[in-house]
């Protein structure tokens, strides 16, 4: 696969998650190898099946997200490996539909069919959810506060 044939396929998956609804979500098999490995702070599954019910929790879970990628980068050495920054912003039905922001960056592994074979996603979890639950969040942010230098 070429360079331009990469970069088309790595921009057609950033579209596909800036365009995600629960009625589009049946064509990430169209993106993804049956096998993709998908990781993030909560779940480290194989295959699209797995990683589609994730994103259908998703949606059952939060109200409106919305995917933005702010920044892509292809990695100098090997032209299959992409690293997306993006915002997730929605509101999470289990937390009286508050409003929610995550931000993180995504590995992507592109297959040779240019569909990605794995993605893994970094983002800080402690931050970014647990410090918003209620008990365990107080106990969090302490504890972050301990650990620092202010």
């Amino acid at each position: 696969m070429t360079d331009a044939a990469k970069t088309g396929a790595i921009g057609g998956y950033v579209r596909f998650f800036e365009t995600l609804t629960p009625d589009t979500l049946d064509r990430l098999q169209d993106h993804v190898t049956p096998d993709i490995r998908f990781k993030d702070p909560f779940n480290d599954v194989t295959g699209a099946d797995a990683m589609h019910a994730i994103f259908h929790h998703m949606f059952k879970e939060m109200e409106s997200p919305v995917f933005q990628v702010t920044h892509r980068a292809k990695d100098a050495d090997d032209d299959s490996v992409w690293f997306l920054r993006w915002r997730l912003t929605g509101k999470l039905r289990s937390l009286s539909n508050r409003n929610w922001e995550v931000v993180g960056m995504s590995e992507i592994h592109l297959a040779p069919d240019g569909r990605v074979a794995t993605h893994i996603d970094h983002w800080d979890a402690g931050q970014q959810f647990y410090e918003l639950l209620p008990v365990i969040g107080s106990i969090i942010r302490f504890l972050r506060r301990r650990a620092g230098r202010n």
